[in-house]
């Protein structure tokens, strides 16, 4: 077979290093052939009946299942080498018979050279592991006298084998030679078609490449080779004990200080063995056992030490040799690079392509030994030397009760809990908030179960792990809510409770208790000005107000068993006071300043701002929409943390603060914000959701009362304003990260118009639901008149009402009218002005104050078209007949509640508006609210001009 180096830089015909591999791969694949014979089925056999014959569920002889199962997993490995290895032999003989049209890019070992390398690598993996517990020794031991008859079959498969030695060296060898010269053959015909092909021809890359890779391989197999032979001869020296606890297949002995002396301080270990997964320190009886993932090498300031730091101990390594502790630290370093890469150096340990140095940042699990409140304690998460630092890590810490754990899925620093964190308790509590030195602090939420014997919940601001400042607890099984301040984990100072029964009490709390004068104000709007006793019943002097007008004044106490009694003077004299005045009396404004009351969540938002807004720590802003209904686990596996990347945090912050630069025009501005806004995950969003958490806590359920209107009211729009002053602040750290001059801070008529015109729209509906229903309760009143006065005025026909109203009939719409047969104007209902009725009944689709009083205007300018259709020329309506049309649109329309949404768009309305169009048309409605309310609508009187005989 000749073979010639074309120009053109492609080879015509096959080269005799083809060849040659042809005929390696032929040898190598008969070789592997007889090896299966010869070798792994007499062992297989003879371990599987001897596995079979055993009562037990394990092996009682020293050959057991853990050696059969090696052996299984080496022919196993072996039989992929045999697939691989025939692959590539016909390849070989493609390429061979029709070299003109089989290029020589198509062989295997060129094409899929990482694959046959992997192949290789998993064979070496099983083979050292049977070499490191002497698996093969184990094996031949019941039937040596087979074996010893054998050997002349193996010396036919072995070059050198000699008579003397034991079987299983014999097997080490006829599973090891045939593969080294194997692979060493492969490296020379490689290296030497390499220079056969020439620097032009195109697949000289792929030739180079698996030549590297075969020669890597042999320098692999050598340090492989003697790290098992290495742990196989540990293993005798140590006691049967020890044995036990530390062989496994897989271990390796990387280094042992009988070897290189070292002495280990303030241990006193007397044997140092490094592993490749751990740290083993001989002390006694005593076994002290680290896993090298959290094992941290840190440099001494001589040449004669370094210090080696754990999640529970520290100690240095110290030699009077210094290059035998430069190997030990060198070992060390490059053992727990390989422990946290998972897999082993390729080609030799220290050698790989990962960086040399063990980050100082890693994540791991580990369970606390060392006697004190987290013995047994299992965290997983982020470290940093040795001490639990960083995003989510997960700490279990067992309770007196066997199968029940506190769970802290937290923020670490320094081994201390910092930043936000969610903590399940044994006692199924459950609390989501900050930490500081492992202590709450900041804001939080603690929950307990609700099969708990008193079911509570609290959310507002801790410090140094107590309740102290605002916060909301509600006591579910007392059917009570308070709403203040918070002293060393009690209530202290001005508060407000609120009871299932609708009944208010307003003082100051010391030691959990009301004290000195306070106010009451029940459910019906009487209201009591006084003392308490510490239970919240009246005693002393004080002052009763009756929804009537009427005054109690006098000294009030209780008798057990016969209720309340007082003595005073009663005054009836008094005039009624107005009722929509005595409704609407407020608890909590100016007690509590708004600006003040939920500083523990703006403050996380402003730090993380102030911080630069780093992507790793968006993880810990404000994750109160994290789910933790996740039951209690007491086994590390079940333990699960779902991590972000840093990096793709920070890449998605950056792309959130570019599109803030590319969208601050109004418009756009607006649109930008909702979707930050609706997104969880985006910064804002995670603001609101939280804001939105602390407003249910405070008004929904026991605290939808009418006299927290003020209060709630308030709330939202300080809310809108630290928004927007969120924003503001994402805005400059976004201009800051492209090297552009802030923007200047806004005065107040501008923040004021932004945060009316941008923010609260968008905000108004994630409260709505609960702001809306304080509203309907403080005006129930009043929307009870209005709704009979609806009902009366629904039994008049439209023209009869038309009259009643006192609309001048050249404006009534007849031409609207079209009459059925026998049917008269005075008998339609619900035709005139129907597109303006139609248009109002859109008020309560929209819960923005805007878009509800651009439905008023509309609604307006329906009536005017008509009106102007009726004349035939445009016409402006004048107050005075305005009022009655508009009256006639509202009692068709229907709205219900219309007092609270009047009073709504009132409160939240832009100033901008006040005194302009909307202004007038808002009053006009509210006139329209009043008129209909009075007692001649609601009596239905008709008009004594009215008669039976009118055509109309």
């Amino acid at each position: 077979m000749g073979f010639s180096r074309p120009e053109s830089g492609t080879l015509a015909m096959c080269s005799p290093e083809e060849a040659a591999l042809l005929r390696l791969e032929e040898v190598f694949s008969a070789t592997l052939a007889r090896i299966n014979s010869l070798v792994f089925q007499p062992l297989l056999e003879a371990g599987e009946l001897r596995l079979s014959s055993e009562k037990g569920p394990e092996a009682s002889d020293p050959w057991g299942r853990e050696c059969l199962q090696l052996l299984q997993q080496l022919h196993s490995s072996s039989q992929q080498l045999w697939d691989v290895t025939e692959e590539s032999l016909h390849s070989l003989r493609e390429r061979l018979r029709r070299p003109e049209a089989v290029g020589l890019e198509s062989l295997l070992l060129l094409q899929s050279a990482d694959r046959v390398l992997q192949v290789h690598l998993e064979y070496i993996e099983s083979y050292t592991c049977c070499v490191a517990v002497q698996a093969f020794q184990k094996a031949v031991k019941r039937r040596s006298e087979y074996w010893r008859g054998q050997r002349k079959a193996l010396r036919q498969v072995l070059s050198g084998l000699s008579s003397e030695g034991s079987v299983g060296t014999a097997l080490l060898q006829a599973l090891r030679q045939p593969l080294a010269h194997h692979v060493q053959q492969y490296v020379l015909l490689l290296l030497s078609l390499g220079d056969t092909v020439g620097e032009c021809h195109p697949t000289r890359k792929l030739v180079i490449h698996a030549a590297s890779l075969f020669g890597d391989l042999q320098s692999f197999m050598r340090q492989e080779l003697d790290q098992a032979t290495a742990t196989q001869a540990l293993w005798p020296t140590l006691s049967s004990r020890l044995r036990d606890v530390l062989c496994t297949p897989a271990r390796r002995l990387l280094q042992d200080s009988q070897d290189v002396p070292v002495t280990v301080t303030p241990l006193r270990a007397e044997r140092v063995l490094l592993f490749d997964d751990a740290l083993v320190l001989l002390q006694g009886h005593n076994t002290h056992t680290f896993d090298l993932k959290l094992v941290w090498v840190e440099p001494g300031q001589d040449r004669c030490t370094f210090h080696l730091l754990t999640p529970e101990e520290e100690f240095s390594f110290c030699s009077k040799d210094p290059q035998g502790l430069v190997v030990w630290q060198w070992k060390v370093t490059q053992a727990v690079c390989q422990a946290l890469r998972g897999k082993k150096d390729f080609p030799v340990l220290g050698a790989g392509l990962e960086p040399s140095e063990p980050p100082t940042c890693r994540c791991g699990a580990y369970t606390f030994r060392a006697e004190g409140r987290f013995c047994q304690a299992t965290y997983e998460g982020e470290w940093y030397w040795g001490r639990p630092h960083g995003n989510f890590g997960i700490r279990l810490v067992p309770q007196a009760s066997e199968d029940k754990f506190d769970c802290y899925k937290c923020h670490w620093r320094e081994g201390s809990m910092c930043g936000y964190g969610i903590c399940e308790y044994s006692t199924s509590e459950v609390y989501k908030g900050y930490f500081q030195e492992g202590l709450r602090h900041g804001f939080g939420v603690l929950e307990s179960a609700p099969q708990a014997p008193r079911p509570l919940r609290y959310t507002g601001h801790w410090e140094r792990g107590q309740r102290s400042g605002y916060g909301v607890e509600e006591d579910s099984d007392r059917g009570e809510r308070y709403i203040g301040m918070w002293q060393a984990d009690q209530r202290y100072g001005p508060g407000v409770m609120v009871t299932q029964a609708g009944v208010c009490y307003q003082g100051t709390f010391q030691a959990d208790k009301m004290v000195g004068p306070g106010i009451l104000l029940s459910d019906d709007d009487s209201l009591y000005e006084g003392t308490f006793t510490r239970d919240l019943t009246l005693v002393g002097k004080g002052k009763v107000t009756f929804p009537n007008g009427f005054t109690l004044e006098g000294s009030f106490g209780s008798v057990s068993g016969r209720g309340l009694h007082t003595q005073g003077v009663l005054d009836t004299a008094a005039l009624p006071p107005d009722p929509s005045s005595t409704c609407k009396r407020q608890l909590g404004q100016g007690v509590f300043p708004v600006e003040s009351r939920w500083q523990g969540v703006y403050g996380a938002f402003r730090d993380f701002v102030r911080a630069g807004c780093p992507g790793d720590l968006r993880e810990a802003l404000l994750g109160f929409h994290v789910q933790s209904s996740r039951e209690l686990r007491k086994s590390q596996e079940y333990l699960c943390c779902e991590r972000t990347c840093p990096e793709d945090q920070a890449g998605r912050m950056e792309d959130l603060l570019e599109e803030l630069l590319q969208h601050r025009e109004p418009e756009a501005l607006q649109q930008c914000l909702r979707k930050a806004l609706s997104n969880s995950l985006h910064p804002l969003g995670k603001l609101l959701r939280t804001l939105m958490l602390t407003f249910q806590a405070t008004y929904a359920g026991i605290g939808a009362n009418k006299h927290l209107q003020g209060l709630a009211q308030e709330e939202v729009k300080q809310h809108a304003q630290e928004l927007w002053a969120a924003y503001r602040g994402l805005l400059q750290v976004a201009l800051q990260r492209k090297g552009q001059a802030p923007e200047e801070d806004e005065d107040a008529e501008t923040r004021d118009l932004r945060v009316h015109s941008l923010v609260l729209p968008l905000v108004l509906p994630s409260f709505y639901s609960e702001l809306f229903t304080l509203y309907l309760l403080l005006h129930e009143r009043e929307d009870s008149l209005y709704s009979q006065g609806i009902t009366h005025l629904s039994l008049f026909p439209d023209t009869r009402l038309l009259e009643f109203l006192d609309v001048q009939k050249h404006l009534w719409p007849l031409k609207d009218l079209t009459l059925t047969t026998n049917q008269r104007y005075s008998l339609v209902r619900d035709k005139c002005f129907l597109s303006a009725t139609e248009c109002l009944q859109k008020m309560i689709t929209t819960v923005d104050p805007r878009e509800k009083l651009e439905v008023l205007e509309r609604t307006y300018g329906e009536i005017e078209a008509t009106v102007s259709r009726v004349l035939g020329r445009e016409h402006k309506l004048p107050m005075d007949d305005l009022l009655p049309l508009l009256i006639y649109v509202v009692s068709r329309a229907q709205i219900q509640h219309l007092g609270a949404e009047i009073h709504l768009i009132r409160d939240m309305m832009d100033p901008l508006h006040t005194g302009g169009l909307y202004d007038f048309l808002l009053t006009a409605l509210e006139s329209c609210y009043e008129h209909i309310q009075k007692e001649d609508m609601r009596l239905h009187r008709l008009p004594s001009r009215w008669s039976s005989r009118e055509p109309w």
